[in-house]
């Protein structure tokens, strides 16, 4: 049973930094993946796609967050990292890692960020 477990999420002042971690754990395949992704969901909110990147190594973010938040992904070792700078109180959510398979779609169980002003 593959798994996906986030880490890294917690409070923060506006301003501040955090970085999530996310890793799979289990029987998944190294060439499986084909997407990394992030998203998040606050409260009363639909769940909203926050980075993703592609294994041919294209990126895209939501506008939201470009040019304060940055995804780094390790194909080879089914982990990624999301590293949020500059964090708003709209930031505030619990967030989500994510891969993607041709089969399937993995999530991981979630990681609350929490921006104070």
């Amino acid at each position: 049973q593959v798994q996906l477990v986030e880490s890294g999420g917690g409070l923060v002042q506006a301003g501040g930094s955090l970085r999530l971690s996310c890793t799979a754990s289990g029987s998944i395949s190294i060439f499986s993946i084909l997407t990394m992704a992030w998203y998040r969901q606050a409260p009363g909110k639909q769940r909203e796609l926050v980075a993703i990147t592609i294994r041919d190594g294209s990126t895209n973010y939501a506008d939201s967050v470009k040019g304060r938040f940055a995804i780094s992904t390790d194909f080879r070792r089914n982990t990624e990292y999301l590293q949020m700078n500059s964090l708003k109180p709209e930031d505030t959510a619990v967030y989500y890692c994510n891969f993607g398979s041709r089969a399937t779609v993995y999530w991981g169980q979630g990681t609350q960020v929490t921006v104070s002003s």
